[in-house]
């Protein structure tokens, strides 16, 4: 028995002496715990922004207009009196729904010529279009049980009678896009586009990490004393293979049906610069950490939490901006508000301008801060080697 706890004892003081096994075990769930705490602190989604068509301009019309902006859940982003660009607007606003109302619904109602009021539910999402929706169907319930009363008492019928003599108006809810709310499709993309994040960000960990623990990287600089070569002499093989995986994305696509075969091109495109700005993050960890399994371990806590502060299920403006601002730092971020664009909403390439445009910037400046520390840690190999002869 003594023995036995001599061990542990052991056990314990080699652990507690590991800082690296100390940050995992204890920082790792801390940080987590309190990451995923904020995210999900609201605890409900509220100011999902919709969009209004208001063809009647009535003063039921504004009634109906205001009830869905004082829903604490709803947010009209835009108010419109026609139809013109209502997708293309829809994708811009980032809108949950849809609310059209018809031209002559007030003189509808009052006539009892039962109007109907037309909700686009836009299911990219499923999580924010059952929260827009469900609100929706308050309100005009809302609307429509007041008007009922309203009409019915003024015609003095009886209270007990009031709910089954009279219906104002009709609603009726559209699906669009992902009609059929195939969780499949809503969650299955983002989940191989982190994947993809997430073993780059590894392999790329160990590509100078390993060139330093096993003193290879003298022999490295000595091939090429060229800064720029050696950034993309590990970086080229990444994206051939990255283009592998694609390709294998693709067929999965067609082995499980999925029906995503819209803009592929301009999404391999932008899917290029995603790999491109992950690469370089991957680089840059790599030359400041010479470690491999540090380097492995910093970025997997980086990476491991990257597809809930994506904001593809959670909305991100319902997080702090503090996670915001650490959200808007991922390429993963801004990869896949662009592929629901281009693939499940079947929007304008232009749309995705802003998100490439921000995965550039991410490319751009891993690339030259992995330069900079590349060509710092070359100089003093080169100067080390100097000193030894």
């Amino acid at each position: 028995m003594k023995t036995f706890l001599k061990l542990l004892r052991r056990e314990f003081g080699m652990f507690w002496q590991n800082k690296v096994l100390r940050m995992l075990f204890i920082g790792a769930p801390l940080m987590y715990g309190l990451l995923l705490g904020y995210v999900y602190s609201k605890g409900k989604v509220t100011d999902l922004p919709i969009i209004v068509v208001d063809h009647d301009q009535s003063r039921m019309s504004r009634k109906a207009i205001e009830m869905m902006e004082d829903n604490e859940v709803l947010h009209i982003a835009s108010l419109q009196f026609d139809e013109n660009q209502l997708n293309r607007l829809a994708i811009e606003k980032e809108a949950a729904c849809i609310v059209i109302i018809p031209e002559g619904f007030e003189n509808g109602v009052l006539t009892k010529r039962y109007p109907e009021i037309t909700t686009i539910v836009n299911t990219s999402n499923v999580l924010t279009a059952n929260y827009a929706s469900t609100a929706i169907q308050v309100c005009l319930g809302t609307l429509k049980a007041g008007m009922q009363m309203e009409t019915l008492r003024k015609q003095g019928t009886p209270e007990q009678l009031l709910l089954s003599q009279y219906e104002p108006f009709r609603t009726t809810f559209i699906k669009k896009f992902n009609r059929s709310t195939n969780y499949m499709y809503f969650l299955w993309p983002g989940i191989l586009a982190t994947v993809l994040q997430q073993v780059l960000l590894l392999g790329l960990a160990l590509s100078f990490a390993a060139e330093f623990e096993k003193g290879t990287f003298i022999d490295l600089v000595k091939q090429s004393k060229s800064t720029f070569m050696l950034l993309w002499v590990k970086v080229i093989p990444y994206l051939v293979m990255s283009f592998g995986i694609w390709m294998m994305y693709w067929g999965f696509t067609k082995w499980f049906r999925i029906p995503f075969d819209h803009n592929l091109g301009t999404l391999t495109l932008i899917a290029g610069v995603f790999v491109l700005a992950v690469c370089f993050m991957g680089i840059l960890f790599s030359i400041l950490i010479p470690n491999q399994l540090k380097a492995t371990e910093i970025l997997m806590v980086v990476a491991t939490p990257s597809f809930i502060l994506s904001g593809f299920t959670w909305p991100l403006s319902q997080m702090p901006g503090w996670i915001q601002a650490i959200a808007d730092i991922i390429p993963l971020t801004h990869f896949l508000p662009a592929f629901r664009i281009l693939i499940i909403e079947n929007g304008a390439a232009d749309l995705t301008y802003p998100y490439i445009g921000k995965l550039a910037l991410i490319a751009v400046i891993g690339f030259v801060l992995s330069f900079i520390a590349l060509h710092i840690k070359k100089r003093k190999v080169l100067k080390a080697e100097v000193v030894k002869k």
